[in-house]
């Protein structure tokens, strides 16, 4: 059934600046960045002799939307303000909703492999590792714009996009974030009805149901509440999946000019942790795609969410909008492994390990934006003022794992590479070296951004910055307590030159830094607590041309480095030395759209080179390539829809090879994989799909953690999925 407009405010505006924002925010969703309409206002209205005030005239069009299809055309994510994306001195990469549908998109590594620059690492099996440009990261991961930086896997259930910025954002996102940052943007309520339930089954025993439910209470109230369960098992031996979310969100409108949004999630992550196999003489050792190596009864993980979101905003009469979002979440994060070491000289055993790490993290976090318009004679600009405050406390225990019939204090068991699947007696305990530790980082920070027109063609982003970012560190192992406090100013620049109109010419500069304390502020120490921040300096120009409003390209050349990278002073074991890290440059193409009402395509490429800049031991040295980093990665998918009940997908997924760890010593060869999909409008309330992955059952190994942690990828499998909207 098509959903039903929701109705106008019946309320008249008293004033000209007073309608404005009643229309502005009649459908303005958490986050979209999108403004729904775009207005014409008349002059100000005089009284006539009799002292009656004709009600003003106000012109409403309709204005573009953020999203069209596989198209993004505007967004929050590099700016804080709703700007085109040709409008944007940056590489933005958006997997739309309509994309996530017919790609059977579930998690961030699928969604990520069709933005140019960005791929994935493994994670060591239990949590999200992107890597963009060259560098991974396992907390430059945000939720509407706010930190969520605990290591787990992600789901989409709840989320309306994925939007990837390419290159250091500090100035928009603080510390991190070195290659850049992804950041998911949640469906909220619109005062539009939506009954949507969604079932899925596939290969390897998968079952996946999701529901989004919505409605308008009163032109002043709507909800949204969206669900997900899912319980599957997979093509690794012995390795399965459940998890499940809830996530209600409440709408308010009060009065013309200021609207509420409260959300509250939880989320629960169960799975088998799997870290893959072994290497041999430089490659992936032979074994079947489905074995497991090590005990999976053993290797279990689990994440447990509570994130209480809560948004305001107030449009003045005077044009100024004040934007507060507010964030609690707890993560009760646990995952343990009996896994893959090195196999022996002979090719014929493998090596195993094993320990366990708990993680407790509670995070509180504050922005406040203040955004307005102003003229400086011709010139016209985009004010943006704000202050972020965080505090986050942290908690982390680990222990080994001992094999008990090997001896008491072994930490390794050897197994025949014919009988890798192992159940053995481990018993996990504290060594000498386990963390204990508490910490809590605080950070605040003021930042401010000019988006200045300079002519009609020609405009300009400078912003700027300034972050105190606080650690108190406690090890409880000996009771030592120590603390590191860094003060930093972060920078971007850009200039944006628009030939025509839809197209536009960038170039930029953009800074950011990591702490010691490290991306899950675990890492301080005696010995690095006083060194500087690592830092990443970021060059690009670039290129975007929206094609006939229905077809985004866009082109970037970049060149990214890293410095201050703490390595042992080779002639004084005791002490740390700042080196350079590494430096990664290349060429990224992307494209998403409609190229006719009937073909949408979504992909692109990206030729990268990344290589460490100094000697940082006796194998990590100058020139070796970059971890996790293929040169060459290619993607496209296709969708063409041949009458309007029956469509059809065609994709291929590419790269070339890598190398698993940074001394070079193991390389992970290419691949090319295919997928293709089936659509069904069986009518208006029912859809069908079938997706399948991996048509011509490639032999292949996505992602690596290490030179003994290698994950091969899926064979040939098959979703379908049926939806019905009521």
């Amino acid at each position: 059934m098509p959903r039903r407009p929701r109705p106008a405010p019946t309320r008249q505006p008293s004033s000209t600046w007073a309608g404005r924002a009643a229309l502005l925010l009649a459908a303005t969703a958490l986050g979209s960045g999108a403004v729904p309409f775009a207005l014409a206002q008349t002059a100000a209205p005089e009284p006539s002799s009799d002292g009656v005030v004709a009600v003003p005239t106000v012109d409403v069009r309709a204005a573009p939307a953020s999203t069209n299809g596989y198209q993004a055309t505007r967004s929050r994510t590099a700016t804080r303000t709703d700007t085109p994306l040709r409008d944007v001195p940056q590489s933005v990469g958006v997997i739309t909703q309509e994309a996530i549908r017919d790609l059977s998109v579930q998690n961030l590594q699928d969604a990520l492999r069709f933005v140019p620059g960005a791929g994935f690492a493994q994670g060591e099996g239990n949590r999200d590792t992107p890597v963009l440009r060259g560098y991974s990261s396992t907390a430059n991961l945000f939720v509407d714009g706010l930190r969520d930086d605990v290591e787990y896997y992600r789901d989409l259930y709840n989320i309306d996009r994925v939007e990837v910025l390419l290159g250091p954002s500090a100035m928009i996102f603080g510390r991190g974030g070195g290659g850049g940052v992804v950041n998911r943007v949640t469906k909220q309520p619109d005062w539009e009805t939506i009954r949507e339930v969604r079932l899925q089954t596939g290969s390897y025993n998968n079952y996946r149901g999701t529901i989004d439910l919505g409605q308008a209470i009163n032109e002043s109230v709507a909800f949204r509440i969206l669900g997900m369960y899912e319980d599957t098992d997979t093509y690794r031996d012995g390795v399965s999946i459940r998890r499940y979310g809830i996530n209600p969100n409440v709408a308010f409108r009060i009065g013309d000019s200021t609207t509420l949004r409260i959300s509250y999630e939880n989320f629960r992550d169960e799975r088998n942790t799997d870290r893959g196999i072994p290497s041999f003489n430089g490659k992936p050792v032979r074994l079947g795609v489905s074995t497991f190596v090590g005990d999976p009864n053993l290797s279990v993980n689990h994440v447990n969410l509570n994130a209480v979101n809560v948004t305001g905003e107030h449009r003045f009469d005077n044009g100024v909008v004040v934007r507060n979002l507010f964030r609690y979440a707890t993560y009760d994060k646990f995952y343990q492994n009996v896994f893959s070491g090195a196999v022996n000289a002979s090719g014929t055993a493998v090596q195993l390990a094993a320990y366990n790490n708990a993680t407790q993290r509670d995070n509180i976090i504050n922005q406040t934006d203040v955004q307005f318009a102003l003229d400086t004679g011709p010139i016209r600009h985009t004010f943006l003022a704000g202050f972020e405050y965080q505090r986050q406390v942290s908690d982390n225990f680990r222990n080994t794992g001992y094999f008990t019939a090997v001896g008491p204090n072994a930490t390794s068991f050897t197994t025949p590479l014919s009988a890798t699947r192992v159940s053995t007696p481990v018993l996990f305990r504290q060594s000498a070296t386990d963390a204990n530790n508490h910490g809590v980082a605080t950070s605040a920070a003021v930042y401010v951004q000019d988006q200045i027109q300079l002519l009609p063609q020609v405009q300009l982003i400078a912003g700027l910055r300034y972050e105190n970012f606080d650690v108190d560190f406690t090890n409880n192992r000996n009771g030592a307590q120590f603390n590191a406090t860094d003060n930093k100013v972060s920078p971007r620049i850009g200039l944006v030159y628009k030939p025509i109109e839809p197209v536009s010419l960038y170039a930029s500069y953009s800074t950011s830094y990591l702490p010691r304390a490290g991306e899950q502020l675990a890492s301080l120490s005696l010995t690095n607590a006083n060194l500087r921040p690592e830092s990443f300096t970021n060059y690009e120009i670039g290129a975007k041309w929206d094609l006939a409003q229905s077809v985004s390209l866009n082109a970037a050349l970049f060149r990214l480095e890293r410095n201050n990278v703490a390595v042992t002073d080779p002639n004084d074991i005791s002490r740390l030395i700042l080196v350079d890290g590494t430096r990664a440059q290349g060429l990224e193409i992307g494209a998403r759209g409609r190229v006719t009402n009937a073909w949408s395509v979504i992909g692109g490429y990206a030729y990268t080179e990344g290589e460490i800049s100094s000697d940082q031991s006796t194998t990590i040295r100058k020139g070796n390539s970059v971890p996790y980093l293929a040169r060459h990665t290619a993607s496209l998918w296709n969708r063409y829809d041949f009458t309007e009940n029956w469509g059809a997908g065609l994709g291929v997924i590419a790269q070339s090879a890598y190398f698993a760890a940074t001394d070079n010593a193991v390389r992970i060869p290419g691949f090319a994989r295919v997928d293709a999909a089936v659509f069904w409008k069986i009518n208006e309330r029912w859809g069908a799909q079938v997706n399948a992955e991996n048509l011509l059952g490639t032999r292949y190994y996505p992602v690596a953690h290490s030179n003994n942690n290698i994950t091969p990828g899926a064979p040939f499998s098959v979703r379908a999925a049926l939806t019905a909207r009521f």
